[in-house]
């Protein structure tokens, strides 16, 4: 998937969960941050990022943070980015082959998901999450504490005890990832539900990305320590 043309800056300071200040070409400039998670090892000032001017004259920041710069690694915060890599992955036939429909933000219960596959076996639900937090290559899920997530795991638990393929999909948007877990020391709730989701009948699974300038897809397939 090709990133749309990118502009490089330094990463200034976030404003709040969604508005950071960035400079760019030696002006101070607001840029919405598509992610709504901490990124606290990410984000520090005077980072090397790189922006995607907006397309939407009335918005009040005029530029998309994109991509980072860690320890020689290029990190994607666009947490909308992983949604579209599995679509385009699917579509392509990589990625849960023998489905021949998809249906995206399908509610469930109380939930909505992301995905719902449809095939000859029944329905495919998929919830997939963004992460972007790795330490000593091991990529850790949620980088805040989230009810949501847990929630989300709630409702594909009750989907896998009724016979449908549910599957948590941990998509990793940078390339130094060898594994991935649960954040157990930030989030042990979450940990314990995802634990019980994959006891239940959940399929825990999750990638890597190939992440450069140009653009960024989906990578290998990461074991999964539960």
């Amino acid at each position: 998937m090709l990133w749309p043309p990118l502009v490089e800056g330094r990463f200034l300071r976030r404003e709040n969960r969604f508005r950071a200040t960035v400079e760019v070409a030696g002006a101070k400039v607001p840029a919405h941050v598509p992610s709504p998670g901490r990124m606290a090892e990410l984000l520090t000032p005077h980072r090397p990022v790189w922006l995607a001017p907006g397309n939407h004259p009335p918005r009040k920041t005029p530029y998309d943070l994109l991509l980072v710069a860690h320890e020689g690694v290029l990190v994607s915060l666009d947490s909308r980015r992983p949604n579209a890599l599995v679509v385009e992955a699917i579509v392509a036939g990589r990625l849960f082959p023998g489905y021949e429909g998809l249906e995206q933000e399908v509610t469930s219960g109380d939930s909505r998901l992301d995905l719902r596959l449809v095939g000859p076996t029944g329905p495919c639900w998929v919830e997939v999450k963004s992460v972007n937090l790795v330490e000593d290559g091991l990529a850790l899920f949620p980088d805040a504490p989230t009810l949501r997530g847990r929630r989300h795991l709630q409702e594909l638990a009750k989907l896998a005890q009724a016979g449908q393929r549910a599957v948590a999909l941990f998509v990793v948007q940078r390339s130094d990832a060898r594994a991935f877990a649960p954040h157990q020391r930030l989030d042990p709730a979450f940990a314990e539900a995802l634990r019980q989701a994959h006891r239940m009948g959940v399929e825990v699974r999750a990638y890597g990305c190939r992440v450069s300038l140009a653009e960024i897809a989906l990578a290998e397939e990461l074991p999964v320590k539960i």
